[in-house]
């Protein structure tokens, strides 16, 4: 089917499910109760999973199979988000050409960078990376984006977005004045009430849906493919390639190429939740972030990126919310100085500080489960099938006639 393996077809089946059905699953506590804080299931937040996961996955072409790790691919992010941002100005609201746009530009981008970068690997590669984009970092937020200048493309600080002046030539009178794809809104959603339980339906996150899952079905291909095979081999041994005389560097800029383009329709699809561009999504913290997503879910398999862009974002937007007021409706049962004592531990741990419950994750998940959280899937999967294949023998024996 798809012309995938079986194996990979239940995959794609399964990320499709998840995706589909987001809405409810991301949503397992009724509205206004306390547990609700926990409920992931708003479009800002799936919208976030979706196109983070897109971000990761293209990493992980990159990463996973050559084993080159950039610490710049925040600079294909952000070109990504400007380019659309421009396409909303000149020609409309209409996200299609924003979203082309947006990957064409970053992959012309990842062609230089990658061209210079690749002719170092290791350290060398991964800091060659990072001074590009804090290069492209600079230069969006100063150089470029001078409001005085003739050549103001980013807008610096401010950041880019759309003015009523702008030409928008392709907008027609009853256009709506947000992104829409062909009139409808990336906003538009649609709530279902079940109970005490509240289900957002949104555009914008089913657009960003299935192109996650052109994105992961053009990854699977890419993993199964002899391009794949040959990417694997330059992260095994690469040294010894060369010794046979084969040339690995356009196989490992054809690899950075594809995994720019990834993280540009990424910035695209950023730019399409709020039209505005910032330098902000080219600073070093989100070429770390693409990093983390990448090994805390597995780094090199196919569904990993997409857990560990969702573990983080969740992370990130739930845990960060949790602030003094919430901690005292959870406690407040507690008698006063052992409530105020619980308080003063836990919230250090969420809020502000969301980031040390995160890292002391990420250790645990390093060292316990190096291969990531699918790592962890798999032996939970491996536990059960070795606990009911025992159940099994044992009621094969107990049925057995004794002699």
């Amino acid at each position: 089917m798809f012309g995938l393996q079986k194996k990979d077809t239940t995959l794609l089946l399964v990320v499709a499910a998840l995706a589909l059905f987001a809405p409810f699953l991301l949503n397992p506590f009724p509205e206004g109760s306390a547990m609700a804080q926990f409920n992931a299931g708003y479009p800002d937040l799936m919208q976030r999973f979706v196109i983070f996961g897109i971000f990761a996955v293209g990493f992980n072409i990159l990463f996973g199979l050559t084993g080159y790790l950039s610490f710049g691919h925040a600079a294909f992010l952000g070109v990504g988000s400007y380019s659309a941002v421009w396409m909303f100005k000149l020609l409309g609201y209409n996200v299609i050409p924003g979203i082309i746009l947006s990957v064409i530009v970053a992959g012309l981008f990842s062609v230089v960078i990658g061209y210079v970068s690749l002719r170092r690997s290791g350290i060398y590669f991964s800091i060659l990376t990072l001074a590009f984009a804090q290069m492209s970092y600079n230069m969006a937020y100063s150089v470029l984006g001078n409001p005085t200048s003739n050549f103001n493309l980013t807008n610096g600080e401010t950041g880019l977005q759309v003015y009523t002046s702008d030409p928008q030539i392709l907008a027609s009178a009853g256009a709506p004045d947000l992104p829409h794809l062909f009139g409808l809104t990336m906003r538009s959603s649609y709530q279902l009430e079940l109970g005490s339980w509240l289900f957002t339906f949104n555009a914008g996150y089913y657009l960003c849906a299935v192109l996650l899952l052109v994105s992961f079905y053009v990854a699977i291909r890419i993993f199964r493919s002899p391009f794949g095979l040959m990417l694997r081999a330059v992260k095994s041994n690469q040294q010894r390639m060369n010794y046979t005389g084969l040339n690995t560097r356009p196989y490992t800029l054809a690899a950075f190429v594809i995994s720019g383009m990834y993280a540009g329709l990424a910035g695209g699809l950023l730019s399409t939740m709020d039209p505005l561009a910032g330098a902000e999504r080219m600073q070093w913290t989100a070429s770390g972030e693409v990093v983390l997503m990448t090994i805390l879910g597995g780094a090199g398999t196919l569904i990993g990126p997409v857990l560990g862009a969702g573990f983080i974002k969740y992370f990130e937007n739930i845990f960060s919310k949790i602030n003094e007021g919430v901690l005292h409706a959870w406690f407040g049962f507690l008698p006063d100085g052992l409530e105020n004592g619980v308080i003063w531990v836990v919230e250090h741990f969420v809020g502000p500080g969301w980031h040390l419950t995160l890292g002391l994750l990420f250790m645990l998940v390093v060292t316990f489960l190096p291969g990531g959280l699918v790592e962890g899937g798999q032996k939970i999967a491996a536990l059960l099938s070795r606990r009911k294949s025992k159940d099994t023998d044992n009621r094969a024996t107990q049925s057995t006639p004794a002699e």
